[in-house]
């Protein structure tokens, strides 16, 4: 790799050539604040924040895409430079909504974080006309306020990312905002809802619509038995939420959390995710030998099969009928476990506590009632559970670890890792491999399908077959494998698709963490470890070996794969338009 020799504050420091003044200030341990910029996906110099002082160039310069080059000499702190940075934050507080007291972002924005690092006291410095917008709540999973919008367009380059790009910017000049063609409301349009614009977000211009207080009514209804799931990725990142290293597993404080809010009991999804692993690797055995329809998709991440139903409708005889884990425990709690307490349906409320604000949307799906009654009936996130801990005064890290309550919180190992790109499929290959051989195979770990990247593949020898397996995280490239699905060129047997880059560890829902983190720190990679960590733990690693799961099917659904299964774990898909 090619070197450059370049100077930062007079510091003389050696980096990669052809990088950016805001990347080789990294190397020199110096943080340049942007707003704009998101590493390879929103590199557009628009915000002018992280302008700095190069020698000999006629005028700042934009840090985050201009290159260095051998030589170079770079002032990021000089009084010209932070005159700069507050005036434009000045000029973007003219048009912003200031009541950050309200504010589900205040104390976690970076507007407001870089407003009182470079001193800005005076919010109405340039008082003037504002623009005012309306709410955009027609969706199931969030709220667009165009009126805290800063035109950073790091929502629109994410969408993008995507492959959806139902957003941009309308109109121009003072009039430019962020919204969809013809200014449509988001439910009018193919919006996936990935929530992956939320988490991109540096202000409260997007936000998940705030559930919690359905969830504290009912836990404060006598009348009501509240069940709670948590999702596999939660115990690796709610920790974020109360100043906790990325990547720690905080699985016990969590369920002591929930105890402590007041849950008549603490489950675990996981549970509901060794269920779709022994029902999905069972439908797979079936199309194999039954000549179905292959290759065969997963059909756990509700973002992915909702982009699904909008883009590739013809397509939808590759899904898995599988419900996903959140919608299945849901169904096994007001079924099996209903039964079991002598409760009515009626009167149990499920609560899930998942990583994705597309979870939202997906209870609320036609097709997912197999007690007469709603699967899940509130769907939180990361975030939404972090806020009813801190209300409620709990500090969250001196809680003691404790377990989940019996009998849905014993789960394997292959269940957690469900939370990382990759997972789904190794723990269903755990599953299909024992199944197809007949025999206990001691080999689970499938490392080649791990890792954050975007479209892993492999071939597995598998009971005298090779089974041709794909793993795709992230729109854009699930776009990219559907296209050889749609002409007939993708030759695999099972395909995994997750809707967010890196999979569920880095959904819509997850503690949002500022650019600065997101651009150097690899969030997937660091959380995804501590889920294999934990699986590697588990005495049990198999989901067909979960004692839950042997005692549901003996007790209730006979065998994998029954018709009473397919009644209470299976669903059903509908052809979407793009636009209403």
């Amino acid at each position: 790799m090619d070197k450059v020799n370049i100077k930062i504050n007079n510091h003389q420091i050696t980096v990669p050539a052809g990088i950016t003044i805001l990347e080789a200030a990294r190397h020199a341990g110096i943080e340049i604040p942007t707003l704009c910029y998101l590493k390879e996906i929103n590199e557009i110099g628009a915000c002018r924040i992280c302008m700095v002082e190069v020698k000999g160039a006629r005028s700042l310069v934009t840090a985050c895409v201009y290159p260095v080059n051998e030589g170079m000499e770079i002032f990021t702190n000089t009084e010209k430079v932070r005159k700069s940075r507050k005036l434009t934050l000045e000029l973007i507080l003219s048009t912003h909504d200031k009541r950050c007291l309200s504010c589900i972002r205040s104390g976690n924005c970076e507007l407001q974080h870089l407003c009182k690092e470079f001193g800005v006291d005076d919010e109405d410095y340039y008082k003037g006309e504002n623009p005012q917008y309306d709410f955009d709540d027609s969706t199931a999973h969030m709220i667009r306020d165009n009126n805290k919008c800063i035109l950073c367009r790091r929502c629109v380059a994410a969408c993008e990312a995507q492959k959806v790009a139902v957003i941009g910017a309308n109109a121009r000049g003072f009039d430019t905002h962020i919204s969809s063609a013809f200014d449509k409301d988001l439910a009018n349009v193919s919006c996936i809802s990935c929530g992956q614009c939320i988490v991109n977000c540096p202000t409260g211009a997007i936000v998940e619509k705030d559930d919690t207080y359905k969830a504290l009514e009912a836990i404060n209804d006598p009348s009501k038995f509240v069940i709670v799931q948590t999702a596999p990725s939660i115990r690796a990142t709610l920790g974020e939420s109360f100043g906790m290293h990325i990547g720690t597993n905080v699985q016990g404080k969590m369920v002591a959390a929930l105890r402590r809010l007041g849950f008549d009991r603490v489950f675990d999804t996981d549970i509901g995710a060794d269920m779709t692993i022994v029902e999905e690797a069972t439908e797979f055995i079936d199309r194999v030998k039954n000549g179905g329809v292959l290759p065969m998709i997963t059909s756990c991440s509700p973002g992915w099969v909702k982009y699904c139903e909008h883009y590739y409708p013809d397509q939808i005889p590759h899904l898995s009928t599988c419900k996903s884990p959140q919608q299945m425990f849901g169904a096994i709690s007001k079924t099996w476990y209903a039964k079991k307490l002598g409760i009515d349906p009626a009167d149990i409320v499920v609560v899930g506590i998942m990583p994705c604000t597309a979870k939202k949307f997906e209870s609320q799906r036609d097709d997912q009632n197999a007690s007469g009654y709603p699967d899940v009936d509130i769907a939180l996130t990361t975030r939404e559970l972090a806020r009813m801990i801190d209300t409620a005064g709990i500090f969250f890290p001196k809680l003691p670890d404790e377990e989940f309550d019996n009998p849905l919180g014993d789960a394997t190992g292959a269940a957690v890792i469900f939370g990382a790109t990759g997972g789904v499929m190794e723990a269903a290959l755990r599953t299909a491999a024992d199944l197809l051989t007949g025999e206990d195979l001691e080999e689970v770990d499938y490392t080649e399908i791990r890792g954050s990247q975007g479209i892993k593949e492999a071939t597995y020898h598998i009971a005298g077959m090779d089974v041709k397996v794909c793993v795709a995280s992230g729109l854009s490239n699930a776009h990219e494998v559907m296209e050889k699905v749609k002409n007939g060129t993708a030759d695999y047997h099972f395909i995994e698709i997750m809707g967010c880059p890196g999979g569920c560890v880095n959904g819509g829902g997850q503690p949002i963490q500022h650019a600065v983190v997101r651009n150097f720190v690899d969030l997937k990679a660091r959380r995804a470890a501590a889920l294999y960590s934990a699986d590697k733990d588990l005495p049990k690693r198999k989901s067909h070996e979960s004692d839950v799961v042997k005692k549901l099917y003996e007790e209730y659904f006979g065998e994998f794969g029954s018709h009473k299964a397919h009644e209470v774990l299976h669903t059903s898909y509908v052809k979407r338009p793009k636009y209403k």
